[in-house]
């Protein structure tokens, strides 16, 4: 395992450099599973209906605690191409921010979780933990072979992490102006009406 410090500033450049427009990987994914290979992360392509995701771990299965991170590195189309000020896939920088396809949603996002977990598990290895990491390359699109076909992955062979950080970009006024809990307004729950039945 590499000693590896990764600046995710230049890591969300170099993500959006990669032409990602779903369902093309674009470079993205393999990016990342090189960068997380050499951090000691076990690295599996899952692939399915012509979609690239990844699965990471560090850690070993039945750690006594499992922290994951979820995004995704898929990207909407560019459209008129000469309507952009800048290269859609350029990743400049100008007035102090970086401008290109996906350095927003989520590209910048992936960036800055995967640098956190390569830094923690190279510098403060959890002793009985595990660190997830899954990015899928089907969220802009029809959603159908991405999100799900990690989680059949993970169930099958027993990988949930115990809590999920999803870092999905969502505002209502300003940027950055709530969290939520869950994903795509989806709920599960178990309810007992008590009582005299009644229409």
């Amino acid at each position: 395992m590499k000693k590896q410090i990764v600046d995710p500033v230049q890591l969300t450049a170099d993500l959006v450099r990669c032409p990602s427009v779903t369902p093309r990987e674009g470079g993205a994914i393999t990016l990342l599973e090189t960068l997380l290979s050499d951090a000691g992360f076990a690295c599996t392509r899952i692939e399915r209906g012509g979609v690239s995701n990844l699965f990471a771990r560090w850690g070993k299965k039945g750690a006594a605690r499992s922290f994951g991170f979820n995004g995704h590195t898929d990207v909407v189309p560019v459209g008129d191409e000469a309507a952009w000020s800048l290269p859609p896939f350029g990743a400049e920088e100008k007035d102090g921010k970086l401008w290109g396809r996906g350095a927003t949603d989520m590209k910048s996002g992936v960036a800055a979780f995967v640098a956190a977990a390569i830094d923690h598990v190279t510098h403060s290895p959890p002793e009985d933990g595990a660190v997830i990491v899954t990015i899928t390359g089907d969220e802009e699109g029809p959603a159908l072979h991405g999100t799900r076909a990690l989680i059949d992955f993970m169930r099958e062979q027993g990988h949930q992490p115990d809590l999920c950080l999803v870092g999905e970009p969502t505002s209502v006024n300003r940027l950055g102006d709530m969290m939520k809990i869950g994903r795509r307004g989806s709920v599960n729950m178990w309810l007992s009406a008590m009582g005299t039945q009644g229409h």
